[in-house]
């Protein structure tokens, strides 16, 4: 049950104030959306209908694409509407569910990677015994895993911010809904909150990162001892680069959103950094995949040929 409250509605006062900004940008981020769209779903075309990506790597490739589109589609069209629109208010329950939903997509993301990168560390590291150890029901029970563990772990927010009483303004400085502003505007004690968001999420958004670092330190080590060759070893890494670029993309405006202390906090840098990770990061990562991965490039081309 929803706490009652006199607040049925929130007013997202987005990106700007500047009137004629707005239909520019509009144009800009609808193209950025389309973009995104288009290229994490031609990955995940590519990943589930070519036989030669039905490996490991690239079914978590395709979670990952399948992550960004929904991500995006959390906070693109709400912002794209409220561009056009002068009454920019979200229900409730709304802001509440796109809470939930940009909690859930955004810590499966994080865990996601962290798994990618356990995968890229069997593959260095073991390459004889990497069918064996990343077998077929390893992989679908470690993306269960991220996916399920992601949603309780928002359940958990979008269930204690309901629960607060929002009885004071209902404007949000922000382009979508989400936990910070919302505390902001809540009556009452937030302590609870703050702390799950501090120790939860950051232990969820900290665990992955350090297990990505462990894994690539791991990697380092084992070739270096292994083969003292500096050119095997920069070789072995070119193979992980696209994957170390999203983890840097993604981690490094959440890390500085979510560490810093609230009272440090300023509203238009967190409404930039925002954009950085909701909107930029999912559009560039299939940019990253495509450019630096000969296989994808190879099975893209293979589609095109096909459709044409």
């Amino acid at each position: 049950m929803l706490n009652q409250t006199s607040v049925s509605e929130f007013l997202l006062l987005g990106v700007t104030d500047i009137q004629y900004l707005r239909p520019l940008l509009f144009v800009v981020f609808l193209i950025i959306y389309i973009v995104n769209v288009a290229g994490n779903g031609a990955i995940l075309m590519i990943v589930i209908s070519d036989p030669r990506l039905h490996s490991p790597m690239y079914f978590f490739l395709g979670n990952l694409s399948c992550l960004d589109i929904c991500y995006s589609t959390v906070t693109l069209p709400k912002m794209l509407e409220n561009f056009l629109s002068s009454h920019k208010a979200i229900s409730f329950l709304g802001c509440m569910s796109q809470l939930h939903f940009f909690h859930f997509l955004g810590s499966t993301e994080a865990m996601l990677l962290a798994v990618m990168a356990f995968d890229r560390f069997v593959a260095i590291c073991k390459p004889l015994h990497y069918t064996n150890i990343m077998n077929h029901q390893l992989c679908i029970q470690m993306a269960s895993a991220v996916w399920v563990i992601g949603f309780f772990h928002a359940l958990m927010h979008s269930i204690m911010t309901s629960h607060l009483n929002f009885c004071g303004s209902n404007h949000i400085h922000h382009f979508f809904c989400d936990i910070k502003p919302l505390l902001e505007l809540a009556c009452g004690n937030t302590d609870l909150n703050q702390w799950l968001l501090n120790t939860v999420t950051g232990t969820i958004a900290m665990g992955p990162f350090f297990l990505t670092l462990l894994s690539y330190f791991y990697i380092i080590t084992h070739l270096f001892f292994k083969t003292r060759s500096c050119s095997v070893l920069h070789k072995a890494l070119s193979t992980c680069a696209s994957h170390f670029m999203v983890v840097i993309l993604l981690y490094a405006p959440v890390l500085f959103t979510y560490i810093r202390p609230a009272s440090g906090s300023s509203m238009d840098q967190d409404r930039v950094i925002a954009i950085m990770y909701t909107v930029v990061t999912p559009v560039l990562n299939p940019l990253i995949y495509t450019l630096r991965n000969k296989e994808v490039k190879g099975a893209l081309s293979r589609a095109i040929r096909k459709k044409l």
